[in-house]
């Protein structure tokens, strides 16, 4: 067995770290999770790790298309002040319906992959697609020179960009941290 691990919901502490420190004067963080990829042992540590910031954090967990919406609403009526979507290939195949109504609500949100913040998101943090698919590629040239499945490891990516897009921040009313802003790999203008 082969393949590539992208550290997908190893990530997403670091991303509600992240989010915590874009919006400082949030107290209440919502995340948008899909049940079948992020189990409660995780939910329970990112909670845990946002109470040691004082911080609330609510899970709204989402089966199918159709819930996001009510879910995104759901979590502003109960005081959420920004969004952390959970690592997903579910969420982030719908990521279009979550950043047109994260984007309605006014709420501040911090996705996966690096290309969601370009894509008009507050911010993301991970791999990007194009290097895991350039890896992958290069996994199956192996493979398609004879190489068992056995014999090629398993590959994480080796770098995570931090984007933030201004353009998102200005039309949210933030001011990102120049801390942040530093931080960054790339910022959207």
């Amino acid at each position: 067995m082969t393949g590539i691990s992208i550290l997908a919901t190893e990530l997403d502490g670091k991303r509600q770290e992240t989010l915590m420190e874009m919006v400082p004067a949030s107290r209440h963080i919502a995340a948008l999770a899909d049940p079948g990829v992020t189990g409660p042992a995780h939910l329970d540590a990112l909670r845990n790790a946002a109470a040691m910031r004082s911080v609330e954090l609510s899970i709204y967990p989402v089966r199918d298309r159709e819930e996001i919406a009510a879910a995104l609403h759901q979590a502003q009526a109960d005081g959420g002040t920004a969004l952390n979507v959970l690592a997903s290939g579910f969420l982030n195949a719908n990521r279009k319906i979550i950043l047109d109504r994260t984007s309605a609500l006014r709420l501040p949100a911090m996705y996966q992959w690096p290309e969601n913040a370009e894509e008009g998101g507050l911010a993301a943090y991970g791999p990007r697609f194009a290097k895991l698919y350039r890896q992958l590629a290069r996994q199956l040239v192996k493979l398609l020179h004879g190489a068992k499945p056995a014999d090629i490891p398993v590959e994480q990516p080796t770098e995570f960009e931090l984007v933030i897009n201004l353009q998102t921040a200005k039309a949210l009313g933030l001011t990102i941290p120049e801390s942040m802003l530093d931080r960054a790999d790339q910022v959207v203008e």
